[in-house]
């Protein structure tokens, strides 16, 4: 079969692999009907986890057809159109039990090696490093989908691939750090970065009752991006003083709540502290964290810090700030089995607009490489990549 592979920093291609066969009773096989890049995966194009392996198949964003499932296998049959969260999971630990999906104890099947990143475990991720399982993404024509009785979602009849496929992680990914943000009727809360996660936050916003939601962005197309979802201040930072801002906007308070929707690789720094970030990405592969300083600095005090953008390490954080603010951080990988029902009820009431974010489709992988690096460049206009395989 086709897949898209890593062989190294920005090398992605579209290769011939082994086809996926069903190792255990809970497994089932899916021909993907619709795959997904997303921003997390140009982190493995940039080289930045850990753990990669040359002709790793990559993908976590990805829904598709039952074509062949375990022995004694139950919750689907061949046939049945499944949406496939990109964390996996056991159902039977503690985590689990507690609802805790992205933390799951027996997922990993390098559970040792995460433990001894992070502490304790992450869950098996799917295409996202050997530190999270080594298993093989979704960005394939076929891909094994293991304890497939417990996390995917069996698609509502009338709802189509574009309705579901983000489900599998950016749709609950930008709930989640709404959430997370404790964000009450009235709030203002800022958001960095106008992503896919960003644009899935400013509606779960606004869905929550935000009355100003503020978006940190400087990419135009992205800049449209936070209108059409609901944003109702912009902020452009290559243009504006993002802190002086937000100042003005909440009357000199700050904001309620601010979510970091950018992560690892966060640019636009300018002045002092754009030198200080130039420097130490020559002298080391460093986590960049402007969105997280602006962000902690721009929140009022005991407010709420919530982190969906994704971190691989240490970094350095204005520990003073937090503490003598007195806020709360909140942060994780997202629980996607959590959210599958209620949001896809969201989606079927017509709160959330699922395909304006939509900016290339492709019907072959054989574009993937080309596709990656136009996403990566935000060139043009690239928001976000689609192959509807089927």
């Amino acid at each position: 079969m086709k897949a898209l592979c890593w062989h190294g920093k920005n090398d992605i291609r579209c290769d011939t692999v082994p086809d996926p066969k069903i190792e255990d009773a809970r497994d089932v096989i899916i021909k993907v009907t619709s795959c997904a890049i997303c921003g997390s995966d140009l982190h493995l194009m940039d080289g930045l986890m850990p753990t990669m392996k040359s002709g790793d198949v990559l993908g976590h964003e990805f829904m598709g057809e039952v074509v062949e499932v375990g022995q004694g296998f139950t919750k689907f049959k061949k046939g049945d159109r499944i949406v496939v969260p990109f964390n996996i999971n056991c159902g039977q630990c503690d985590q689990c039990r507690r609802g805790n999906w992205s933390v799951c104890e027996r997922s990993n099947r390098n559970a040792e090696m995460a433990a001894a990143q992070f502490g304790f475990t992450t869950a098996g991720l799917f295409g996202y490093s050997h530190l999270t399982g080594g298993y093989a993404g979704g960005q394939a024509e076929y891909v094994r989908v293991p304890m497939a009785d417990v996390a995917p979602m069996k698609v509502p009849e009338g709802m189509t691939d574009d309705d579901v496929l983000f489900l599998t992680d950016i749709f609950p990914t930008g709930y989640q750090g709404a959430e997370h943000a404790e964000i009450k009727p009235g709030d203002i809360t800022a958001i960095w970065g106008v992503g896919p996660v960003g644009y899935f936050a400013i509606q779960s916003a606004k869905v929550m009752g935000a009355e100003r939601i503020i978006a940190i962005e400087t990419v135009p197309e992205r800049i449209a991006l936070a209108r059409k979802a609901g944003a109702t201040d912009i902020i452009d930072f290559a243009q504006e003083d993002v802190y002086e801002r937000i100042l003005e906007i909440s009357k000199g308070k700050g904001a309620d709540s601010v979510i970091d929707c950018v992560g690892m690789e966060a640019s636009g720094a300018h002045g002092i502290a754009g030198m200080v970030d130039a420097v130490k990405e020559k002298l080391l592969p460093a986590e960049r964290t402007t969105a997280l300083d602006q962000a902690i600095r721009a929140v009022r005090g005991c407010g709420v810090v919530s982190v969906p953008g994704v971190y691989g390490g240490p970094v350095s954080v204005n520990m003073g700030s937090i503490v003598q603010k007195g806020l709360t951080m909140r942060s994780g990988q997202t629980h996607v089995k959590r959210y599958l029902e209620p949001l896809t009820k969201l989606i079927q009431d017509g709160k959330i607009d699922t395909t304006s974010l939509i900016s290339h489709r492709s019907t072959k992988l054989e574009d993937g490489p080309d596709l990656y690096k136009a996403f990566k460049d935000k060139k043009d206009g690239c928001t976000k990549v689609v192959f509807n395989l089927s």
